[in-house]
This record gives C-alpha cells, sequence and structure tokens, in this order.
C-alpha cells in the first residue's frame, strides 16, 4: 500500500483519474457535481463530529470504528477535489503553494502568532 512519502499528488490525480475512466464515468465530472459532491462529503465528514467537543474529538484517534469512518469520509472529499484538478486542469501543488503565500501575507506571524483572530 502506498503512504504519503511515496505517493505525489500527479500519482494520486492520475489514478482517480484511470479510475473514472475505467467507468465512464467523465460526464458526471464536470465542475458543478464536483463541488457539489466535495460539499457533501466534507458535510458527511463534519456529521462525525457533531454534537461533540473539541476534548473528545482528541480522543477519536483512541477509537478505530470512528476513526476508520473519518478516515474514508476524509478520502472521499480529497478523491472529489483530485478529480476536480483533473477536470478543471488545476495543478492543485501550485495552487496550494498559491494559497499558503496569499494566507502569509493576509495572517503575518506577528499580527496572528497565537491567534484566531485580531482582538
Amino acid at each position: 500500500m502506498k503512504k504519503d512519502r511515496t505517493t505525489s499528488v500527479e500519482e494520486l490525480i492520475c489514478s482517480v483519474r484511470d479510475f473514472v475512466t475505467e467507468r465512464e464515468w467523465e460526464k458526471y465530472h464536470n465542475p458543478k457535481d464536483l463541488a457539489e459532491s466535495i460539499s457533501i462529503e466534507a458535510a458527511e465528514l463534519l456529521q462525525l463530529f457533531q454534537w461533540v467537543t473539541p476534548e473528545e474529538s482528541q480522543h477519536f484517534q483512541e477509537e478505530p470504528p470512528k476513526t476508520q469512518r473519518i478516515k474514508e469520509e476524509l478520502a472521499d472529499v480529497v478523491l472529489y477535489c483530485l478529480g476536480m484538478a483533473n477536470t478543471l486542469n488545476i495543478d492543485l501543488s501550485s495552487a496550494i503553494y498559491d494559497k499558503i503565500e496569499q494566507n502569509k501575507k493576509k495572517y503575518p506571524v506577528d499580527l496572528y502568532k497565537g491567534k484566531a483572530h485580531l482582538d
């Protein structure tokens, strides 16, 4: 089984593209439907945390069935994100690094270190 350390984003995108192509699902993988699917899967992930405190959520890793569900829902979100990147020809690594640079400017360390927002 491949791990994060040995798998590139390109490999993941190709795997998703191959999966979709083998099933002839390209007609369903348009930007609108993929955006909806990302949102739906993110909501399913969020539902696993509904009605628990932040402290309780810290202990989910000690509950294998809960961790398995989180792993599955998180994978669904990422799969649809990779599909969206593929469909729109977005270089995901560049997009992420660009966004990090934007966030560095928007949230400078000297103003936001240790803070979620300015007082």
